[in-house]
């Protein structure tokens, strides 16, 4: 992420699950004309990164994060749209299985054996493109209309605060729903002093989507009577909101992946 220090490759070789293997979002993704990181990867990079990985079709593929709850939706999210269903997040990440008295591993990496992962089909109705953002941010409100849900702090969304990536102007796009992705998560406190997420329960996530929407809206979203696409600063906290949405029963749901290569921003201040 952007003005991170941080060396997650490193810090995957000094201490990880047992078998783990490390994914790099950056990696396993499409290019983009602005540079944008992590676009959802053309079918065939995944199934490429599947194959060095040594999973196949029906592998369960259990995918986790450091920070306890952050990149591993997106990940899931990936793995889901391209139809390997058998995947799952660890709530709570490597600190929660430290947490638990589990044990880990460190050093080089035991061999892989290669694998063959046939071509997936992309979900394409899970994303939503630049060009499919604007139309709806435009278009009359009904039932086919996207309920917007924008995944960034409240101070990024209003416009008060910078974003983290030079050059792009702050504000949401227009009739969109700000729900930062904290309101969903709750803090855990490690042994070694530090910090940890995992999902709050559904009734509280549910909690957090009514009063960022209200009730009504809220009831039609859960019920299926208005879809809804999820959005952040690059696709990464909005899949924590896609899959807070997921565990809430939601079907008709989305994310803005910025595969529509955008020339401007359309935001209001």
């Amino acid at each position: 992420m952007p003005n991170s220090p941080r060396q997650p490759r490193q810090e995957f070789i000094s201490k990880r699950i047992p078998g783990a293997r490390f994914l790099d979002l950056d990696e396993v993704s499409s290019p983009h004309e602005l540079g944008l990181k992590h676009m959802m990867p053309e079918e065939r990079v995944f199934a490429d990164a599947c194959e060095k990985f040594g999973i196949e079709k029906e592998t369960y593929v259990v995918i986790y994060d450091t920070h306890g709850i952050f990149s591993s939706p997106r990940a899931l999210f990936m793995f889901r749209t391209f139809g390997h269903q058998r995947s799952s997040i660890l709530d709570g990440g490597l600190p929660a299985w430290l947490a638990g008295g589990f044990s880990v591993e460190s050093g080089a990496l035991s061999p892989i054996t290669a694998t063959k992962y046939p071509t997936p089909t992309l979900q394409i109705e899970a994303l939503r493109s630049y060009e499919q953002i604007v139309a709806n941010s435009t278009a009359e409100a009904s039932d086919q209309t996207d309920l917007v849900l924008d995944a960034r702090s409240h101070g990024r969304y209003s416009g008060f605060d910078p974003e983290p990536r030079p050059g792009l102007s702050s504000g949401h796009i227009p009739h969109s729903f700000s729900l930062p992705f904290n309101l969903f998560l709750r803090q855990i406190s490690g042994t070694d002093g530090t910090t940890y997420t995992t999902f709050l329960p559904p009734e509280e996530i549910r909690r957090a989507l009514e009063q960022a929407v209200g009730l009504e809206r809220a009831d039609l979203i859960i019920r299926g009577s208005i879809p809804v696409t999820t959005s952040c600063g690059s696709g990464m906290t909005a899949c924590i909101l896609w899959l807070g949405l997921k565990l809430l029963g939601v079907e008709r749901i989305s994310l803005y992946d910025e595969v529509g290569s955008p020339k401007r921003l359309l935001l209001d201040n």
